[in-house]
C-alpha cells in the first residue's frame, strides 16, 4: 500500500510537473521571441514616423515607346528625327547592331 498511498495522498503532483514544464517552456519562448523582435521598431514608433513623414510616391512608369524601322533607316537618322542621340538609342537597345538594322524591327526610343 506504500505506492498506492502516495498516489491517493498527492493526486495534484501528477498534474503539477507537466504544468510547470509548460509554464517554463512558454516563458522561454516569450523571452526568445522578444529578443528576436528587439531589432524591429515598436509599432507606435512606426505609426508616428508614418504620420510625420508620408512616403514619397514614385511616378508611374511611362509606357515604353517603340520605333518601327523602315528600309533605309539608320540609327543616326532615327536619333535626329526623334531629337536624341545614337548613344541613347544604343543604351535603350543593347542587342541591336547599328549596321544590321532590318525593316520591321522595333527599336525602343525615349
Amino acid at each position: 500500500m506504500g505506492r498506492l498511498g502516495l498516489v491517493i495522498r498527492r493526486p495534484w503532483a501528477r498534474y503539477l510537473a507537466p504544468a510547470l514544464f509548460l509554464l517554463a517552456v512558454t516563458a522561454i519562448v516569450l523571452v526568445v521571441r522578444a529578443e528576436l523582435r528587439s531589432d524591429e521598431a515598436p509599432a507606435d514608433t512606426v505609426a508616428a514616423t508614418t504620420r510625420a513623414a508620408p512616403a514619397k510616391r514614385s511616378k508611374p512608369p511611362s509606357a515604353k515607346r517603340f520605333y518601327l524601322i523602315r528600309s533605309g533607316d539608320t540609327l543616326g537618322a532615327i536619333a535626329a528625327q526623334l531629337g536624341t542621340t545614337v548613344a541613347v538609342l544604343q543604351r535603350l537597345n543593347p542587342g541591336v547592331q547599328p549596321t544590321t538594322l532590318r525593316p520591321g524591327q522595333r527599336l525602343r526610343v525615349p
